[in-house]
């Protein structure tokens, strides 16, 4: 499968854009043949179960690594050629990254932006103070780095990131262990720096995490890309289209259910007083009309449920298939 992403009609080129990128270890194969462009401007995700590929892709992106072979282009720089050049345009984010605990926000960020070369120390404080503003810790700057919690030292990470202005950021599975608030936290921050211009490429094992947080998204497993696009695009890809459909009635349960038994794509049904539940694996356009025959049947509907399948079942099947493309 090689899925193909829409580019912006105003650049066409992508902000990221990986051809047939291949890591080994010995005779282990982390990364086959792995083809995708991800646009300007956007929140992408990469998701897998463990072992799927993710991180060696990324320290690829991140320029830790060299790959067996392939290439690689960052907003326009080869990342495997111009390293210097691809790390000034590139902000990596490392799962679980180490925070000193013997520095304060302040002294932390400072430390990092003297690294850069962000100017004086005067501009790097401004820029400090900017970077925590945009993920919402201007009220931690005077912490200690160990009074954090789990969910601001992740965004304190964010915004030692943030410093240079990366035109492209690779975060590895930054919402790792966050409670809720600080996953929307998190999510707010990213669509805003994608809002900004900059194109954010983040990993999780967590698809559902990912719906919320991308505007579109790829599938890995085993090394190798299964889809990629929209959440929808990615459900369709995977054939993911089975869904669960409830019919409550106000009288006719079983003339509902003989009707519908009849039906193509309908499956596995079960009827419970003037309630049909079945699973139904055709097209939107065959659902709506499944519920214009039952109302032409003459039966009267008092209500209807779709139930798709989630995120995470989908993603459990490809693991436990041990998919590829």
């Amino acid at each position: 499968m090689n899925p193909t992403l829409p580019h912006s009609s105003v650049d066409p080129a992508p902000a990221i854009d990986i051809r047939c990128l291949r890591v080994d270890y010995g005779d282990f194969v982390a990364v086959n043949d792995f083809t995708l462009a991800v646009p300007k401007g956007e929140v992408f995700g990469l998701v897998g179960p463990n072992g799927a590929g993710k991180t060696s892709t990324f320290r690829v992106l991140a320029t830790l690594m060299q790959p067996t072979y392939g290439e690689v282009i960052l907003d326009g720089v080869d990342a495997l050629e111009d390293l210097e050049g691809v790390r000034r345009i590139l902000g990596y984010m490392p799962d679980l990254a180490p925070v000193p605990s013997d520095l304060k926000v302040k002294e932390f960020l400072d430390f990092h932006a003297a690294a850069y070369g962000l100017g004086s120390r005067a501009q790097r404080q401004d820029r400090a103070a900017e970077c925590l503003e945009e993920v919402s810790l201007t009220g931690q700057r005077d912490c200690w780095c160990k009074e954090l919690s789990r969910g601001q030292t992740q965004r304190l990470v964010l915004a030692k990131t943030l410093l240079h202005r990366p035109r492209v950021l690779i975060l590895d599975e930054p919402a790792s262990g966050l409670d809720p608030l600080a996953r929307r936290d998190l999510r707010n921050a990213l669509r805003k720096l994608a809002a900004s211009g900059a194109t954010v490429f983040v990993s999780s094992h967590i698809l559902s995490e990912l719906a919320e947080m991308c505007s579109s998204l790829c599938v890995m497993n085993r090394g190798c890309l299964l889809a990629s696009g929209t959440v929808d695009q990615v459900r369709h890809q995977l054939g993911s289209t089975e869904r669960l459909l409830t019919v409550t009635l106000l009288a006719g349960g079983e003339e509902a259910a003989t009707w519908l038994q009849s039906r193509p794509a309908v499956h596995d049904l079960k009827l419970a007083g003037q309630q049909v539940v079945f699973r139904f694996t055709g097209s939107d356009d065959a659902q709506a009309d499944l519920l214009e025959g039952l109302i032409a049947h003459g039966l009267r509907l008092r209500a209807f449920e779709e139930k798709r399948s989630s995120f995470e079942d989908i993603l459990v099947e490809v693991a436990s298939n041990n998919r590829r493309p």
